[in-house]
């Protein structure tokens, strides 16, 4: 059984995934499209060795941000692990919609356009996907509008991906009101367990790749560093930021994928998870 369960940034999808994981003796798999990357911990939310209780966790820390990782190559790598352990559960785990539907659907590259695909990605996702269609393209990394021009041609009129695998789609969700308080919240305690120096160790080294350079909470505070804009408003944007990333993450899975929709109730996420557990062994019978 492969069971998906995704949502927006800060609605508590580790800690959902662990407690399925545990329920169905699942591994976890990541689909988060920065949490692949060795040195970007705290700014990415990625979940500690302590947070995993000895569960098997895959696709986490596996490149260098000096290294590159495309949508592409998370393709074959979560199709490699489905194949390994495809007498297991497999929960995979994250926000980053594009890999999730690349992985499990029949996702051609060169051939499937659909502008709402690019809401929620990055310049270099989208200039991935620009190399991945022609690898002499010499459209650049910033002209973003090029760039979804030219993903956008090509299009095979009425052909939507199938999906390869029997997949379990469960997203959280919350009002945004209070969406937005925890994402609040959680940058705050991301300051806290040191995010500026987490950021500023790799500012010292001069990495300015575009995994760095486009990823909420770094972009920000290398403004800061290059005294750009204060601490306060690095602080503030990379709030803003994330309140945005949410909107458009929100905007693609329910555009892009049959997702069934829980609540999460943060006062006792247990019940959250009940009613999860209870959705899915309903389809399981």
């Amino acid at each position: 059984m492969i069971i998906a369960v995704v949502g927006p940034s800060g609605i508590g999808k580790t800690k959902a995934s662990i407690e399925l994981a545990k329920k169905y003796k699942a591994i976890v798999v990541n689909c988060d499209s920065m949490q692949v990357y060795k040195e970007m911990n705290i700014g990415t939310a990625k979940i500690t060795e302590s947070e995993k209780e000895g569960i098997p966790h895959y696709l986490f820390d596996i490149r260098s941000v000096l290294e590159t990782y495309s949508v592409y190559e998370y393709q074959n790598d979560l199709r490699e692990l489905i194949s390994k352990h495809q007498d297991q559960n497999i929960l995979i785990v994250g926000g980053t919609g594009l890999y999730l539907k690349a992985g499990l659907f029949d996702y051609e590259f060169a051939k499937r356009v659909n502008k709402n695909e690019y809401l929620e990605l990055s310049n270099e996702e989208l200039h991935d996907l620009v190399l991945l269609k022609d690898p002499n393209s010499d459209i650049h990394l910033n002209n973003r509008q090029r760039m979804v021009s030219f993903l956008n041609r090509e299009v095979e009129p009425n052909k939507e991906p199938k999906l390869l695998y029997k997949t379990i789609f469960v997203g959280l969700n919350a009002p945004r009101d209070i969406l937005y308080e925890k994402i609040n919240e959680r940058v705050e305690k991301m300051l806290e367990m040191g995010l500026i120096e987490e950021v500023k160790s790799l500012y010292d080294k001069n990495i300015r790749t575009q995994s760095i350079m486009t990823s909420i909470g770094y972009k920000e505070l290398y403004k800061y560093f290059d005294k750009e804009i204060s601490l306060d408003e690095a602080i503030e944007l990379i709030k803003k930021n994330t309140r945005r990333y949410v909107k458009r993450q929100y905007t693609w899975f329910n555009n892009q994928m049959d997702i069934k929709w829980f609540d999460v109730d943060f006062n006792n996420f247990n019940k959250t998870i009940e009613n999860i557990i209870n959705y899915i062994e309903t389809l399981d019978k």
